[in-house]
């Protein structure tokens, strides 16, 4: 199959092609052919005013809720939901049911690979049913396809436990995430706890319990060695230990969620569930202390963290509701309006190699793997923007611009209505 993609403006600085308005022609999932102008017959022609492309975006971190939680998100509506968000790419969290802590739970993640134009890359748990207690097989895991080892939202608790993960997984290259949370001052809180909290009647988690996780872990990771990755920091102080942490030279990265960067904890005055997020939205300073870590390179990765939750357990007193927010629709058009098109469009693609995931040069010869977005245009997000089968995003009636238009990968080609 031909597939010709006219006048479209390349973001991508180490392509030669970057900020130029080409045409691309793209024969059986290969890029065939660049110029400023080609004439030749295709199957399929994509052409959109003010079409800008990069290559395919990837997310760290990913929930649906096959197997198990079907009623919130199934693989094949989320991996599509992916797609007309922008990204080709995925770590797909543990946090289904049973627990991806085994071999041939790995290998159903990715039964959809190769289907569609998401790959999905598993995010295995480290520990058994990821209650902290036992290792889980991560040879066997990685050996499955599974890129990092994660109990979702859960801290490993157990000093002694990540030290051994961390020792262990040096024998092959894997990649420990641990979730930044001291449980025992967390408590029973769920909001950023300060005088507004207080105000509000709400349980808060000082932002002390996070910090306290990862000093803790990245004195373990000092002493072991390893790979270690801090998955969505949401404090001031997190962004200044991990700073300190690599100008020692550890070998450590972190990602803090869109969400973080957008909001803060002003917008519980609402009581709006949609809002209830792990780690909770924090003050107006951790939200600049944040911005600026992702503009300075101290924070490596920025991720939906999407995590659909169907309606019975959202749309319920804010003290029970679950925690999370859907993000992937919304992703690019809030990013986009905060950082610029460059950025937004670098935070989507860097790092990969992190996670063992292939990145992909737009030039003749090379795998053909785009995203397609418009970057202008103001626009209300509201439900009709959700392709999710969960509703659950605190992004509703906030103001997006640009939006995305499709993608191409694996062959496969989606576009967005």
């Amino acid at each position: 199959m031909k597939l010709l993609i006219k006048s479209a403006k390349v973001i991508q600085p180490s392509s030669e092609f970057h900020q130029q308005k080409v045409d691309l022609l793209i024969e059986n999932g290969i890029i065939s052919s660049i110029k400023s102008k080609i004439e030749e017959k295709a199957d399929q022609t994509i052409e959109f005013e003010n079409l800008h492309l990069s290559e395919g975006w990837f997310d760290s971190s990913v929930s649906f809720g096959e197997p198990g939680y079907e009623e919130r998100e199934t693989l094949e509506n989320g991996l599509q939901t992916a797609a007309k968000s922008g990204f080709t790419q995925i770590g797909l969290n543990s946090n289904i049911n049973p627990i991806a802590d085994h071999a041939s739970a790995i290998n159903f993640l990715q039964k959809e690979n190769n289907k569609q134009s998401v790959s999905v890359y598993p995010i295995a748990a480290l520990t058994k049913n990821s209650e902290g207690k036992d290792l889980a097989e991560v040879y066997d895991m990685q050996n499955a396809g599974a890129v990092s080892f994660y109990d979702y939202k859960k801290p490993v608790s157990n000093p002694n436990l990540l030290k051994i993960a961390l020792q262990y997984v040096q024998n092959f290259g894997g990649l420990v995430q641990s979730f930044p949370l001291d449980k025992s001052i967390a408590h029973k809180g769920y909001v950023h706890e300060n005088k507004q909290s207080t105000i509000l009647g709400l349980k808060g988690i000082p932002s002390f319990a996070e910090e306290l996780q990862i000093s803790r872990d990245l004195h373990i990771l000092e002493y072991t060695g390893g790979k270690l990755h801090i998955p969505t920091i949401s404090s001031k102080k997190s962004v200044q230990l991990i700073k300190e942490a690599k100008k020692k030279g550890l070998d450590v990265t972190c990602s803090v969620a869109v969400h973080q960067l957008i909001f803060n904890n002003d917008k519980l005055e609402t009581f709006n569930s949609h809002f209830k997020v792990m780690p909770p939205l924090r003050s107006k300073e951790d939200q600049k202390a944040l911005i600026k870590g992702v503009k300075d390179g101290v924070i490596d990765m920025v991720t939906t963290d999407h995590t659909p939750i169907d309606i019975e357990n959202k749309k319920v007193e804010f003290e029970n509701a679950l925690f999370g927010t859907i993000g992937l629709e919304s992703a690019f058009g809030a990013l986009n309006n905060l950082l610029g098109l460059e950025k937004t469009i670098e935070v989507f693609t860097k790092n990969k190699n992190r996670f063992h995931i292939p990145s992909f040069q737009i030039k003749e010869g090379e795998v053909a793997n785009f995203t397609f977005f418009n970057p202008e245009g103001d626009y209300t997000f509201t439900n009709q923007h959700i392709y999710s089968s969960s509703k659950n995003s605190m992004f509703l009636d906030y103001t997006l611009s640009g939006k995305v238009l499709g993608v191409y990968a694996e062959k496969n080609l989606i576009i967005n209505e």
